[in-house]
Parts: structure tokens; C-alpha cells; sequence
């Protein structure tokens, strides 16, 4: 890669660090490390000096109207316009070429085992980039609309919460819940991360309630590794934590056979996106198709169901049966009926 997209993205590093809430007025070493491991995965030192960082801010100061100022009482950078965003810069032709280079990159890993769970996500980049000869060009979006994301928060936890669990280590953090909106500290080992619907959470050893507790990332704040080892249960298994569950929740049960029919309209939908991994078809019939699946119970699944309405009638277990007949009865209530 040529110095100058180096420097390109370097600047980008620089402007993420110093725009980082969680972490404000990153001194000179921080924003060195965070380049470096971004470029070459190691903060050693190796690859980049202080004096290459010197020259990106001056760059970035002089040719990018970057509103860097410098902090004598913290000894690190700020924006003097909090509105100030790199991102905001249109990217050059080398940026893109290298975008498009990117792409391509991606694409040759998509069916690879490690990457086939991002595969939608790759092909919405690739789609994006290749859909036309500038992806960024506006009018684009006259003709193609591209199915917008939901922003949100904690996505920068990810690495550090990765570190912590690849070296067995404790972490703490602020953690606000929604049942209360009130925040309060953690100290959790860390076991797993989970994306479910754009969203990330981590799956972890909580030290004071002694047990397996799932913490959303955008509801954290102040994550710090700490240097004291954790304690994983011995029984905990990542690839089998979520074997037989819907969504983000799991608990300590027996997994059960669920049977439900669904009209012919959505037993298409159905078998183009199965509720699990176990979804079988037991029986196609004229205006019916049979479904069944061996899963824990849990809201997801319960929500998954009702999301079709009248289209799906559950047929077993009872226990699950009489929890959608509630429901039902309850939006029958809600609307006055």
C-alpha cells in the first residue's frame, strides 16, 4: 500500500480516536498505537514513530481544516469544533480505487467457514461499491435504495472485549438497564460475543451474581480490561451456548419439539428463512404446510411466531400454544375488540 493511503487512513484513525467520547483527548502515544495496531496489528512501535503522527496532525490541520487543538493539562488532542467529522471529507480517487480493491478482497473469504455468517453483510458492501463507477455519487439514490442500518452505540468495545476473552481476562464497566435506566458497575469475565439484529452483546461470567448473564454493548459505558485473570466455567461452551435458542436469550433447560402449520403464503417465507437450524417439514398439505423445530422457549421465538399473525397456528407444545393464546387475548384487550 502506497504512503499516501496509508497516511489516508492513518487520518481517519486519528480522527476516530479523537472523536471517541469514551475516551477523550487521546495523548500522541494513544493515537501512535491505535494507528498502528489498525495498520499492522502489533502497538510495538515498529512501524510508526511520534514524528509520522506530528506530520498527520499538521496534515490534517493544514490541508483538511481539522480543528486539532492540544491539551497541556491532559497532554492530549481535541476537536475545537465538537461537529467537526473527517468522514465529512469526500474521499479522493485513490480512496475509492482502494475501497473497490477492498470489495474484492472480501469477497474472495465470503465462503469461507469463519466468514459465512457476515456473508449478507459483505454482499451489501460489494453491492455498493460495485453497483456503480462512483459509490458514492447521490443520484444513485434516486434509482437504488439500499436498506438502512439502525445506528448503535458500543461497537467500539468490541476489540478490547475480544482481547479479554482471548487472554481469560476481567473486565468492568457501567451498565444501564432498561427496566430501571439506571447504571451500575459490573466486573464480568467475558465468554462470548454475539451479533442479533445489528446489534452486538456479550455473553459473560458476571462475579457477583455468580452465573452467565448477556450485557448489551450499547448499553455499557467505561469498559476497562483489568490484569486479574477471570473464572470461566468449566462447562461454559461457546459453540454450543446457543444450540438450541432463538435470539439473544438461553437459559438452563431441555430443549422441546415445536409443531405449528402455516398457510401456503407464509410456509414460503418460512422455509427461504427457517427459525432454527433444526426447522424440518413434516407435511405439505393443500392449504397447510406442517413445520417442527427442537428449541428452548424463549421470547424470541414467541415474538418470531406472532410476527405471521393468523398466518401460523401452533400445535404443540401446549405450555407454548397457551402463551400465543394469551398474547392474542391480550391484544384483543389493547384494541378494545
Amino acid at each position: 500500500m502506497s504512503q499516501i493511503k496509508n497516511a489516508q487512513i492513518r487520518y481517519r484513525i486519528i480522527d476516530r480516536c479523537i472523536r471517541n467520547k469514551y475516551r477523550p483527548n487521546p495523548t500522541k502515544r494513544d493515537l501512535r498505537e491505535a494507528c498502528e495496531e489498525s495498520l499492522y496489528g502489533s502497538s510495538a512501535g515498529h512501524n510508526i514513530c511520534d514524528s509520522t503522527i506530528e506530520k498527520d496532525l499538521f496534515a490534517m490541520r493544514m490541508d483538511h481544516d481539522a480543528p486539532i487543538k492540544y491539551s497541556k493539562v491532559t497532554r492530549g488532542y481535541y476537536y475545537d469544533d465538537e461537529n467537526y467529522s473527517f468522514d465529512d471529507i469526500p474521499l479522493t480517487s485513490e480512496d475509492l480505487n482502494a475501497i473497490q480493491f477492498a470489495a474484492k478482497t472480501l469477497m474472495q473469504f465470503r465462503d469461507i467457514d469463519m466468514f459465512k455468517q457476515f456473508g449478507n453483510a459483505i454482499d451489501k458492501i460489494v453491492d455498493r461499491v460495485t453497483i456503480a463507477e462512483n459509490p458514492l455519487d447521490e443520484k444513485i439514490q434516486e434509482y437504488v435504495q439500499f436498506e438502512k442500518g439502525i445506528n448503535t452505540t458500543g461497537n467500539h468495545f468490541l476489540s478490547g472485549l475480544l482481547e479479554a476473552i482471548q487472554n481469560g481476562k476481567m473486565v468492568t464497566f457501567d451498565y444501564t438497564s432498561f427496566i430501571t435506566d439506571k447504571s451500575k458497575g459490573r466486573t464480568v469475565t467475558p465468554l462470548l460475543l454475539k451479533e442479533y439484529r445489528n446489534r452486538w452483546y456479550l455473553i459473560c461470567h458476571d462475579e457477583e451474581k455468580r452465573k452467565i448473564i448477556t450485557y448489551a454493548l450499547e448499553r455499557m459505558e467505561n469498559v476497562e480490561i483489568t490484569p486479574h485473570n477471570g473464572s470461566v466455567p468449566k462447562d461454559f461452551s461457546p459453540e454450543n451456548f446457543f444450540e438450541h435458542t432463538i435470539g439473544i436469550t438461553t437459559y438452563d433447560a431441555v430443549p422441546e419439539k415445536v409443531e405449528f402449520k402455516a398457510n401456503n403464503i407464509a410456509s414460503k417465507y418460512i422455509e427461504s428463512q427457517p427459525f432454527h437450524s433444526t426447522q424440518k417439514v413434516l407435511k405439505v398439505g393443500k392449504n397447510k404446510t406442517s413445520f417442527s423445530l427442537k428449541v428452548i422457549i424463549t421470547e424470541e421465538l414467541i415474538r418470531e411466531i406472532l410476527s405471521y399473525g393468523g398466518e401460523i397456528e401452533v400445535v404443540s407444545p401446549i405450555s407454548l400454544r397457551d402463551k400465543i393464546v394469551d398474547r392474542v387475548i391480550d391484544m384483543i384487550n389493547t384494541y378494545n375488540l
